[in-house]
C-alpha cells in the first residue's frame, strides 16, 4: 500500500503531541520551533553512606551540570566542569542560543579557547544531548543512529594501594576475577604499571587459570607518569608473553604522541594494541587512523569532545575499517557513554571503571538521586539501553535538591 502524504489536519494533530510552549512560536505556518538554551550550572550532590564507615568503592558524591530551556525541559549531566570556565566561557557562548545547534556551539569554543574548549564545555554538552533526548521523547543513542541495545561490559578495576599495584597479589587479582565471571561478567580490565613488565604477564597468566578460557582479559599501560613508557623491546615482550595467555588487548605500551611504535608492534604480534583515550580532538584520531597506530581506537567522550565527537570519530574509524570503543568513566555519569557507545556499529564494548566491587554496588548510592530501581540494566555481562529519554536516566528532582550541596 502506498504511503500517503502528510496533510494539514495531520500535522495540526501532530502539534498537539509537542509541549504548549513549542506551538506557540510565532512565524509562518509550519516553521520548526526554536528551543533556546534559558540557563547552565553546575554544583555538587552528596548522598549519605548506608554503612559506616563508608564503603569507599562506592560513589557517594557527584558533580553536576545542567542545561535548562526555555521549553521547560533540563538536561542533566553527572559530571562537572570548573567553575571559572562555566562563567567565562560556557555559560556566555550558550545562554540565549539555540539548543539543537550542537556543532556551531562546539565551533564557536573551539575557535576562542583552541582544543581545551572541547573539555571545558563537554559536561554541558551531554546535558545538552539529554535536554534534546527529552524533547524527542528517546533515548539520545537513537537520534545519532540507533544501531544497538546494549553493550558488553569489561570492567577495569584499580585496586587500592599503591597506583602501580604491587603491593596487590595476583590471587587477588585473580580472586576478583572469578567473582566478576560468577556475576555474569564476561571480561576484565587491569593495570600493567608493576615495576617489572613481565610481573604483569605473571598475573595475567594467574588470572587465566583461575577464569578459564571463557573469560577475556584486557591489559592497560597507558604511561600517565614521566620516565614509564616502555621501549621497544619491553612492549614486545610483553606483548609475546600476553599472546600465551590469550589477553584480548594491550592499551597503548608507548606515549600516547607515537604514532608508530604501536603501528610497528600490532604488525608484529597476534593481539589487538588499542589506545587514544587521551586524544582531545577528531583531528588526533584522524591521524591514528592514517598511520594505522592503533588496532583500536578509544576515545574518551569526556576528553575527545562529547558525545557528538565521539560519534564523529567513530565514523571515522569506521571509514578506516577500525573498531572504535570508549575510554570509560563510573557510575551515573556512564550515562553518556552508554547512549554514545550504542549509536556506533563499530563499538560493542563498554568499559565500567571502579575498585574491587560490581558496577552496580559501586553506583548503588546514586540510586537516591532516580525514580528507578537500577541505573544501568545489566543482564548476563551486558548493560542494555535505559527505556528512558533523553541520556536514560529518570531524575529524581526533588531527591536532586535535597542532596544538592549549598556554597
Amino acid at each position: 500500500m502506498p504511503v500517503e502524504p502528510l496533510r494539514r489536519r495531520d500535522l495540526v494533530a501532530l502539534a498537539g503531541l509537542l509541549p504548549a510552549r513549542l506551538c506557540a512560536e510565532q512565524g509562518r505556518p509550519g516553521r520548526p520551533p526554536r528551543v533556546r538554551i534559558s540557563n547552565v550550572e553546575s554544583f555538587t550532590v552528596r548522598l549519605p553512606a548506608e554503612e559506616k564507615p563508608p564503603d569507599p568503592h562506592k560513589i557517594h558524591s557527584y558533580a553536576v551540570t545542567r542545561v535548562a530551556t526555555d521549553a521547560g525541559v533540563t538536561g542533566t549531566a553527572f559530571f562537572g566542569l570548573p567553575q571559572e570556565l562555566l562563567e567565562r566561557w560556557v555559560k556566555p557562548t550558550l545562554v540565549g542560543e539555540d539548543l539543537f545547534a550542537v556543532d556551531r556551539h562546539l565551533k564557536r569554543l573551539q575557535t576562542e579557547r583552541g582544543e581545551s574548549g572541547y573539555q571545558a564545555w563537554t559536561a554541558a554538552e551531554h546535558a545538552i544531548w539529554d535536554a534534546i533526548g527529552r524533547l524527542a521523547g528517546q533515548p539520545v543513542a537513537r537520534l545519532l543512529g540507533g544501531y544497538r541495545d546494549r553493550l558488553r561490559i569489561y570492567r577495569t578495576c584499580v585496586f587500592p594501594g599503591k597506583p602501580d599495584q604491587s603491593d596487590v597479589a595476583y590471587e587477588t587479582q585473580a580472586a576478583y576475577a572469578v567473582r566478576l565471571k560468577q556475576a555474569g561478567y564476561t571480561a576484565m580490565k587491569v593495570r600493567a604499571w608493576r615495576p617489572r613488565p613481565m610481573d604483569d604477564v605473571e598475573m595475567v597468566g594467574v588470572v587465566r587459570r583461575a577464569v578459564g578460557d571463557d573469560f577475556e582479559i584486557m591489559l592497560d599501560r597507558t604511561a600517565v607518569r614521566p620516565g614509564w613508557v616502555w621501549d621497544y623491546p619491553t612492549a614486545l615482550r610483553v606483548a609475546r608473553g600476553l599472546e600465551k595467555y590469550r589477553a584480548y588487548w594491550l592499551e597503548e605500551p608507548f606515549d600516547g604522541y607515537d604514532l608508530l611504535g604501536p603501528a610497528r608492534l600490532a604488525a608484529e604480534v597476534d593481539i589487538p594494541i588499542t589506545g587514544g583515550e587521551l586524544g582531545n580532538s577528531i583531528y588526533v584520531f584522524l591521524q591514528y587512523l592514517r598511520h594505522k597506530t592503533y588496532d583500536i581506537v578509544q576515545p574518551d567522550t569526556r576528553i575527545c569532545g562529547g558525545i557528538w565527537i565521539a560519534r564523529k570519530i567513530s565514523i571515522l574509524a569506521e571509514s578506516f575499517g577500525v573498531p572504535c570503543i570508549q575510554h570509560g568513566t563510573a557510575g551515573l555519569t556512564l550515562a553518556g557513554w552508554i547512549q554514545a557507545g550504542c549509536a556506533m556499529p563499530n563499538c560493542d564494548w563498554q568499559e565500567m571503571i571502579g575498585g574491587p566491587n560490581l558496577p552496580e554496588e559501586q553506583w548503588e548510592p546514586g540510586l537516591k538521586l532516580l525514580r528507578t530501581r537500577q541505573a544501568f540494566p545489566i543482564e548476563n555481562g551486558y548493560v542494555r539501553l535505559p527505556d528512558v529519554p533523553g541520556l536514560g536516566l529518570d531524575i529524581d528532582e526533588d531527591a536532586l535538591n535535597e542532596y544538592r550541596v549549598r556554597t
